[in-house]
């Protein structure tokens, strides 16, 4: 199987008040075509700024990419122009965020949000479509992410849906342009166990449904477990292990994967 997403060696660095730290070193991963992969990580091992930098969305100065290639089916998208690049993000390349009420804007209804980026999204692309086609592929792509009343959804406020709803939202709108790529970034975090193992399982569903690559990134190896095949595990900047997830799991070779694994809640106790 080819990789969709290949990161070669990519290191990067942060200057703040005439300091100048590496946060990358050598980070190299691959996300095959159709394959379900995690990075994992706890806060501040880089796993974010390889996400940013991947998407493009990192801040450039004070971060300097000091080495290495991110091929994208085959074209370094460090190198490429940028307006090139920007075709890609939000079309072949795109994010499910984790805080839904950061990234949906409370005064708009859902219809006009969706419709924005769409339309966005079809001019980057040559794509002709006028406002009742867009419409139709809004409410398309909500009911693929399982809304129940599409046409209610598309005309409510951000405020007037649930956390898990609002999740959903985002997962759309990461869907509309039919990327091959699919981000997530902490899925689900903010929400209750209960919906955030809904909104897992309907992302599972849908990159496989849809036949997309997931790169999910992660602090959490219990949700890596049960959405993703294959793991590279993050600390301090650098890739510290990967493979199967479930050999990591049952074998893993470094101290730093056996205390995030030890860090996963259990539903039984030690002798059950």
């Amino acid at each position: 199987m080819s990789a969709l997403l290949s990161v070669e060696r990519l290191s990067v660095s942060f200057t703040t008040y005439g300091r100048r730290t590496q946060v990358l070193h050598d980070v190299s991963l691959n996300v095959p075509e159709g394959a379900q992969i995690a990075l994992v990580g706890e806060s501040g091992s880089g796993k974010s700024v390889t996400m940013k930098t991947i998407m493009g969305i990192l801040p450039i100065p004070p971060a300097k990419i000091e080495g290495g290639r991110i091929l994208f089916e085959g074209r370094d998208l460090l190198t490429m122009p940028e307006r090139d690049r920007l075709r890609l993000r939000g079309t072949a390349m795109s994010m499910v965020f984790q805080d839904p009420m950061s990234s949906l804007n409370p005064v708009f209804t859902i219809q006009d949000q969706l419709g924005t980026i769409l339309k966005y999204a079809d001019r980057r692309l040559g794509r002709d479509r006028d406002r009742r086609g867009r419409y139709a592929r809004i409410l398309e792509v909500l009911g693929q992410v399982r809304m129940r009343d599409p046409e209610r959804v598309a005309r409510s406020f951000p405020i007037m849906l649930s956390g898990g709803m609002r999740q959903r939202i985002l997962i759309a709108m990461a869907l509309l342009s039919e990327p091959r790529l699919l981000i997530a970034d902490e899925p689900g975090t903010a929400l209750d166990v209960t919906t955030q193992a809904q909104i897992l399982k309907l992302l599972k569903d849908l990159v496989t449904e849809n036949r997309l690559a997931l790169l999910m990134i992660t602090h959490n190896l219990g949700v890596v477990r049960e959405t993703c095949g294959y793991t590279y595990v993050m600390n301090k900047g650098r890739i510290v292990e990967h493979g199967q997830t479930q050999s990591i799991f049952d074998a893993p070779r470094e101290e730093y994967t056996r205390s995030l694994i030890a860090a996963v809640p259990r539903l039984t106790g030690r002798d059950a």
